[in-house]
């Protein structure tokens, strides 16, 4: 019983899937039905219909009835034989043949897409061909009454084109023949190709504007003006080779040769109507004129230059020649009492090899000048580098002229000096001798004669020949020195001892009433009359302390106004 169930409810489930299945088959030959009917609705016949408006011969004829052909056909065979296919996809739905249905649909549905592109192809090739017509019509609206006016151009302006005239003709002649061809082409119903020969036409013709435009200046300037600014600078040229300028090196007349016979070229060029390059060399030849203008104004402010400064150049090169000259002999005097450093006689022959090179320099520009060969900017250039190397060595010819003045400054300094430091010492002496002290200290002795013993070596430092400056110089300041010390220890003594004398006296109000303070003060004097000065003071100032805090600085403060 249950396989009977089974096998039913099998049964049922089949019928409802084909019943499915033959429904979607319905649904979509219902489908292409009405794609193949929306094709049939379509009014293709009025879309080629739009090309009734031009010449139906030639190109546009074959294409017109090779549309029609393709829709009568499309119409009458490809959508005929859809509607067969779709009753054969029914007819296999109702008996169950779902695979051949596919099929069958599948082949429909590609005749309709292959229908679909060849209707868009048509329509596209309409309006193509529709396009070019109008395209063409509103281009040659522009280009003929242009070929008209280029013409008329080229009647009322002839002279300005020269033998290029015939050129110009040629070219128009060649575009209105291709205007012609263009109504031949329309009137043939030809209209892609005569859009193809617009295209063509109209790209010639921007051309030619251009060139017509452009020619007169480039033939005027390649003829004209051109050849004429080059005769002027060759004029120029040799005006001013007559007046005495040294411009042969500069090789102007071969080179503005070389142009103007490239002028000639290229106005033969241009006569053909060849404008090639033509731009190119009147740029090269303007710049290049300019170029030498510019050099050839050069030459003639360096001939100015060169005679205005040539007497000052070789005016201040003889007075440094004459002023070194008077060193030299200055040199060779001071050489005889003074000793020169090596670093000194460095700069003295540097001096003498660079006024020797600066007149070897000024004799070359004088012979050049002589022989009128070399270029006055060559000339202009060597003197200012020789007036500037004249105006450097001029700072080191002072330098080092003062450099030697001081050798006998230093020789006179130090001789005052030395005079100076003899009278200090005797001064010194003269203090010693006029002062109350028991006595000098052997040291302040042994100071003072070594501080003459300084000065002895300066006098012969200063005696020798040649005359070592540096020499005289370690010994001056040796010598300073031992004064200086001398000095101060001596004025040190004497003030020890001065004071010595007052904190004594000071001290003496006390003695009698501290007998250790009249011990140390016995003790301060045998010293001080030893000239123990210094020691004397320490223990007489030491007692007082004791005795009296402060009493010491009091004393000195007193001293102090005193000597003041």
């Amino acid at each position: 019983m249950a396989y009977i169930i089974g096998s039913i409810l099998i049964v049922i489930a089949l019928i409802i899937t084909g019943l499915i299945l033959r429904k979607r088959v319905y649904d979509v030959v219902d489908r292409y039905e009405a794609w193949k009917m929306d094709i049939m609705d379509r009014n293709i016949n009025a879309e080629l219909s739009r090309i009734k408006i031009l010449n139906l011969s030639g190109e546009t004829q074959d294409k017109f009835e090779a549309w029609k052909e393709r829709w009568e056909h499309i119409v009458t065979k490809e959508l005929t034989d859809i509607e067969e296919l779709l009753f054969d996809a029914e007819a296999a739905a109702d008996r169950y043949r779902f695979s051949r249905a596919k099929k069958t649909l599948a082949e429909v549905e590609k005749i309709l897409q292959t229908v679909e592109v060849e209707i868009e192809q048509i329509i596209k090739e309409v309006d193509e061909l529709l396009h070019s017509e109008e395209e063409s019509r509103k281009e040659i609206e522009h280009v003929e009454p242009t070929l008209k006016d280029l013409r008329k151009k080229l009647s009322q302006n002839r002279y300005q084109y020269g033998k290029a005239e015939s050129y110009f003709e040629a070219r128009l002649d060649e575009l209105f023949n291709e205007l012609a061809s263009y109504y031949q082409l329309v009137e043939g119903g030809n209209y892609l190709e005569a859009k193809e020969l617009v295209d063509k036409l109209k790209l010639s013709l921007d051309n030619l504007e251009k060139q017509f435009d452009e020619f007169p200046q480039l033939y005027r300037m390649c003829k004209q003006e051109l050849p004429s600014q080059l005769d002027d600078l060759l004029s120029g040229i040799k005006e001013m080779k007559s007046e005495g300028y040294r411009v042969e090196h500069l090789a102007f007349e071969k080179e503005i040769r070389n142009y103007q016979q490239k002028l000639l070229h290229m106005v033969d060029k241009l006569d053909n109507g060849d404008m090639a390059n033509a731009e190119i060399l009147i740029e090269e030849i303007e710049v290049r004129s300019k170029e030498m203008y510019q050099l050839l104004e050069k030459e003639a402010i360096a001939k100015n230059y060169v005679e205005t400064k040539m007497p000052t150049y070789q005016h201040v090169m003889e007075e440094v020649t004459a002023t070194f000259h008077h060193t030299k002999q200055e040199v060779d005097q001071l050489q005889k009492a003074y000793y020169f450093e090596d670093s000194d006689m460095e700069k003295y022959l540097s001096l003498e090899k660079s006024i020797a090179k600066l007149n070897s320099q000024m004799e070359a520009v004088v012979s050049e000048m002589e022989e009128e060969k070399s270029p006055h900017t060559k000339l202009r250039n060597e003197i200012e580098a020789a007036l500037k190397e004249i105006e450097t060595l001029k700072e080191s010819h002072e330098a080092f002229k003062k450099r030697i003045q001081n050798l006998r400054k230093d020789e006179l300094e130090a001789k005052e000096k030395l005079t100076e430091m003899r009278n200090q010492l005797y001064s010194i002496q003269r203090k010693l001798k006029k002062s109350n002290v028991p006595g000098v200290p052997t040291f302040i002795w042994n100071l003072i004669e070594t501080a003459n013993d300084k000065n002895a070596r300066v006098v012969k430092a200063l005696e020798n020949q040649p005359l070592e400056m540096a020499e005289v110089q370690q010994a001056l300041n040796d010598a300073k020195n031992a004064v200086s010390h001398c000095m101060e220890q001596t004025n040190l003594m004497l003030e020890q001892a001065y004071l010595t004398e007052q904190v004594i006296q000071y001290a003496n109000r006390y003695r009698s009433q501290y007998p250790l303070l009249a011990e140390k003060l016995s003790e301060s004097e045998r010293l001080f009359r030893k000239y123990e000065y210094e020691l004397a003071l320490e223990n007489a100032a030491k007692a007082v302390e004791e005795v009296e805090p402060g009493a010491l600085k009091r004393i000195e403060v007193h001293q102090s106004e005193v000597e003041e």
